[in-house]
């Protein structure tokens, strides 16, 4: 089922070896993404930068993403809308979602909250508190995709044992 959000390779004596988290970034203002990416970037994730919920939800229909930061002013499908279209989505549907915006009033905060956000941060957004946020959420993927990862391979395991025992 889709790209995951999180990939290993399986050296045996190693054991599973962590790609990138793909970190999709939503504004429809490029400074704004430019800035957000410029406090991430060295954290070295997959950062995908997009400037409309269109092109949002197109990536979302190929990819899946550890985390999705999220402005809500934008023109057409605001970042409200785009939350629903997310949660509706079966590969996104329980992909965090960190409102990044302008937009704080206590009603909007609770909306956000409402449609499935896991945080709400008011821009400018204090750096060192996005880094903060966004790595534990890269974290949660990774070990996500650790137990992902393992789920499968016992399957794996067991269809060959099964059919071991089918053999014989």
């Amino acid at each position: 089922m889709g790209t995951p959000a999180v990939r290993f390779d399986s050296p045996p004596e190693h054991g599973p070896v962590l790609e990138r988290v793909r970190v999709l970034m939503v504004d429809d203002r490029p400074d704004n993404l430019f800035a957000t990416r410029a406090v991430l970037e060295d954290l070295g994730e997959d950062l995908v930068a997009t400037t409309s919920a269109v092109e949002a939800v197109d990536h979302l229909l190929r990819e899946d993403f550890g985390l999705i930061l999220l402005d809500v002013m934008m023109p057409g499908m605001d970042g409200f809308e785009l939350a629903l279209q997310i949660r509706r989505l079966r590969r996104s549907r329980n992909t965090p979602i960190i409102f990044l915006t302008a937009a704080g009033s206590e009603a909007r905060v609770s909306k956000g909250y409402q449609l499935g956000a896991v945080d709400y941060l008011l821009k400018p957004v204090v750096p060192e508190i996005l880094r903060a946020k966004v790595t534990v959420f890269i974290g949660m993927a990774r070990q996500s995709g650790k137990v992902k990862h393992y789920t499968e391979m016992l399957e794996d395991r067991n269809g060959e044992l099964r059919e071991v025992m089918a053999e014989q």
